[in-house]
This record gives C-alpha cells, structure tokens and sequence, in this order.
C-alpha cells in the first residue's frame, strides 16, 4: 500500500457508506487524517473500522444542505487538525425516480437541495481556509445522469456540480488549489443504511425505476455496474499528488458512458 495522503487532513462528506466509506477507507490506509461527515449513526462505525486497521479518524453529524452545516463540518477538521488538504463533496442522490411531469415542486426544491447545495456550501466553507495557506484539493463527486432517464431535477443539480467544478478551478488555480471532479456512472453498492426516500415502497413505481437500470447499464460499453473500489480508485487519484495538474475537470467513470 502507497502512503499518498501521508498526515493529509481529508474530509469525505457522505461518508457512512458506499462511495463515501470506501474513499474514506483506502485514504485512511494511505496515511490520511480522515474526517467523516455523515448525518447516519453509520458514521461511528467508519470511524471504528478505520482506527481498528490502525488509520485516523474523526466523525461529525451536521445538515450539509445548510450553509451552518457546512461551516460547521470544515470548521470541525481545523479544530482537530488545524487545516483541510483535501475536500470530498460526496453527498448527493436521486430522491425520486420519474418522468418529470410527475414531480411536485416540493420534490424538485428536495432533489436540488440534495445534491447541489452541499457541494455549493462546502466548497465556499473550505476555500476559505484553503485559500489562507494557499494549496488544497477539492473533488466533487457528480454523475454521469447529467444526461439520463426519469430524474431530471437530479441531474439539473449535478450539473451544477460541474459548472461549480470547471468555474472554482479557474478562480483559484493560481492560488494553489485544484478543483477537480469525477462522475460515478450505476455502481453496485450495499442497500443503504438510512434510504433516501423511506416511502420509496408507496412513491416509486418499479417500472419507472427499471427505466433507470436499463438506460444506466445499455449506456455503458463494458453493460454492467461499477464498484465502489472502481468509483474511490479515481477520486483518490484526483486528490493525489500524482494529479497535480489536473484541475478544473469532470472524469467520467462510467464503463464508457459519458453523460
């Protein structure tokens, strides 16, 4: 095992699982100080698992679609360890899958909160400290259904992730940060330990949601999903100094999809 983010402040938000946890995981085991940023009781059982394989770790609960939550996450990792190397914007997720006419708006303000916002937030609250010493890294995680099938409030939100991505490297490039990101395409993962939508069973028709598989796995050229090492490989890569001149980006990784 390379050590690339020896004594690296890394705060991995999303973290108690799925992509979020195994980022966490493997950059941890590389030498990180990890900071998990989850709002599910999983969180103290990252923080287990990565001090029981002899890796640091911290864990916060705060609401990352609040400009507080926010501030409150990325002040939490200088309080602990004095600076942020490196930021994760993990949190995001379809709520509901369907074709746009049956949306309420209540649930496109819940999609946009979701998955725009606290990427949005994070990226302002952790500039700033990044900015005072002038280096650090930010990969936000987006998706390739910024072209995709039954969920476009979703996919309306993580095309702001990228406009954030490709507009906050330019401002900052030459102050010492990298502003990166890559898009997951359909990864297998462990049912989710606090669901998106607990009515999911009542709201969602199955067939909707099949639409979703079948578009997700019919657009990529390998015709399965990825897994979660394969998503964290090039996250940890972008954050990684092996990637310092990359900024500014969005990387599919999607078995050939490309949005």
């Amino acid at each position: 095992m390379t050590r690339r983010f020896d004594e690296k402040v890394m705060v991995v938000t999303g973290a108690a699982q799925g992509i979020g946890r195994c980022v966490a995981e493997c950059a941890a085991a590389e030498g990180a100080l990890v900071l998990i940023v989850d709002r599910s009781p999983a969180r103290k059982d990252v923080v287990k698992a990565i001090r029981a394989a002899g890796g640091t770790a911290e864990a916060i609960s705060t609401n990352l679609e609040t400009w507080n939550g926010c501030e409150k996450a990325m002040q939490k990792a200088i309080d602990l360890w004095g600076r942020i190397d490196v930021l994760v914007n993990n949190v995001g997720g379809t709520i509901w899958a369907k074709p746009y006419e049956h949306y309420e708006p209540k649930q496109i303000d819940a999609e946009v909160k979701r998955s725009l916002f606290p990427t949005l937030y994070c990226c302002r609250a952790a500039i700033e400290h990044m900015l005072q010493r002038q280096a650090g890294v930010i990969v936000n995680v987006s998706s390739i259904a910024t072209r995709g099938l039954n969920r476009v409030p979703y996919s309306a939100a993580k095309g702001g992730v990228n406009a954030i991505t490709a507009s906050l490297a330019w401002e900052v490039a030459e102050r010492g940060i990298r502003v990166v990101a890559t898009a997951p395409g359909g990864t297998e993962a462990p049912p989710r330990i606090v669901p998106r939508n607990p009515n999911a069973d009542q709201e969602q028709r199955a067939d909707w949601y099949q639409t979703i598989v079948d578009q997700t796995i019919g657009s990529t050229f390998m015709k399965r999903y990825g897994t979660l090492d394969e998503q964290a490989g090039p996250i940890l890569f972008l954050a990684s100094d092996a990637a310092a001149y990359i900024t500014g980006v969005t990387v599919p990784v999607g078995g050939g999809d490309l949005g």
